[in-house]
């Protein structure tokens, strides 16, 4: 069967109803929690079924949020303070504990949380200010966590100086240089993007 060249279908004469396929292993926390939902169904719970569905959903420990509401809002400028906490909060996002986040991702919630002090790190946005693909490592160690993170930190300072010199909003620059980037370099593929997008 390992090297079988056919498409075996419901039809085929080798499929067997009774054989063991194993057990349906898949997002097990929140396969279990929609199987058994009864309650009206409202946009929360049609997020979660999309997030289950494109293996996009995940469960953070509670130690993130404690981490990411220290975070103050309200801050203009990242102080030392500010950057121990994101660095911690990114230590534990980009942990292989911590399932479906990787730094654009990550960037993305720290983002949400004060756009004054972090923006997105995204394939589009790398590209228009280094030239060059964004290149992440597919597996974590603590030293490629702690690497992605610096990588993080120097892109913000280099973000925020471009910023400064050419008068872009640093609370919008991730959405201008995004826009700007698919402009500019609309016939250049993106890395780990199948097509021209």
């Amino acid at each position: 069967m390992d090297n079988q060249k056919e498409i075996i279908t419901i039809d085929h004469e080798i499929f067997n109803v009774e054989e063991n396929f194993g057990e349906f292993k898949y997002q097990e926390e929140l396969t279990s929690k929609l199987d058994s939902y009864s309650n009206d169904f409202n946009q929360e719970i049609i997020n979660e079924i999309v997030l289950w569905k494109v293996n996009r959903y995940a469960k953070l420990p509670d130690e993130v949020f404690i981490l990411l509401n220290k975070i103050n809002i309200n801050e203009k400028v990242l102080t030392e303070e500010q950057k121990n906490i994101a660095r911690e909060l990114l230590t534990i996002l980009l942990s292989p504990k911590t399932k479906g986040i990787q730094l654009p991702m990550a960037s993305t919630i720290l983002r949400f949380r004060n756009k004054n002090l972090f923006q997105i790190i995204d394939q589009r946005v790398y590209r228009f200010l280094y030239g060059k693909s964004l290149s992440l490592k597919p597996y974590k160690t603590e030293q490629t966590i702690q690497d992605e993170i610096n990588m993080y930190f120097e892109y913000l300072d280099i973000l925020k100086k471009k910023c400064d010199k050419l008068s872009i909003p640093f609370s919008d620059s991730d959405r201008i240089l995004y826009l700007a980037d698919k402009h500019y370099n609309k016939n250049h593929s993106l890395s780990n993007y199948g097509t021209k997008s």
